[in-house]
């Protein structure tokens, strides 16, 4: 054999092997996202669940009660709509909550109430695990984006018919009574 044939299949040889590293990468990536998107789905799933607890738990005045109630409804059933509508009850639920509870001496007046207590504390909760879900699905969107924009993945279609990444855009500070403690 002629070396420079020799090169041109070693070379043809790496450039598939990068090929094959760059779509296996790609695959990782887009099962990242889809896992993070379920475990960010069941975190705010957890965090609707107990603002509806609170709301319904008695600790509340009516008012905030009725408010949260229907943000923590809105926000559960915007699941089978678009992601727009979804991200929008969400963050209309933050909002809510703030309202609710944006006094930290009414906060400090629900954790004298053992109910109110354990409510506020599994809210604190879940408010950090939606916070911490967001920012890896929003990480694997975001490096997926950027391997997809390289000009390779785009010329031999490394990505197939897998659709564009899109990041998962929500006001999820947690109220800030619940953070004044």
């Amino acid at each position: 054999m002629m070396p420079w044939l020799i090169v041109l299949v070693t070379i043809l040889l790496v450039f598939v092997l990068y090929l094959s590293m760059t779509a296996g990468r790609l695959d990782r990536l887009h099962q990242r996202i889809a896992m993070s998107e379920l475990s960010l789905d069941a975190h705010l799933l957890r965090r609707s669940s107990v603002a509806l607890e609170l709301a319904t738990g008695g600790v509340l005045d009516p008012a905030s009660s009725v408010l949260i109630a229907d943000a923590a409804h809105q926000a559960r059933t915007a699941t089978d709509v678009d992601a727009m509508t979804w991200a929008r009850a969400e963050s209309d639920l933050t909002a809510a909550l703030d309202a609710a509870l944006d006094d930290p001496e009414e906060v400090l007046e629900i954790r004298l109430t053992e109910l109110g207590s354990v409510l506020l504390d599994e809210l604190d909760s879940a408010f950090r695990r939606v916070q911490l879900a967001r920012r890896f699905l929003n990480d694997a969107v975001r490096a997926c984006r950027q391997v997809r924009g390289q000009r390779f993945v785009q010329i031999f279609r490394l990505a197939g018919h897998t659709p564009w990444p899109v990041s998962f855009e929500i006001d999820d500070t947690p109220p800030r009574g619940l953070t004044g403690r």
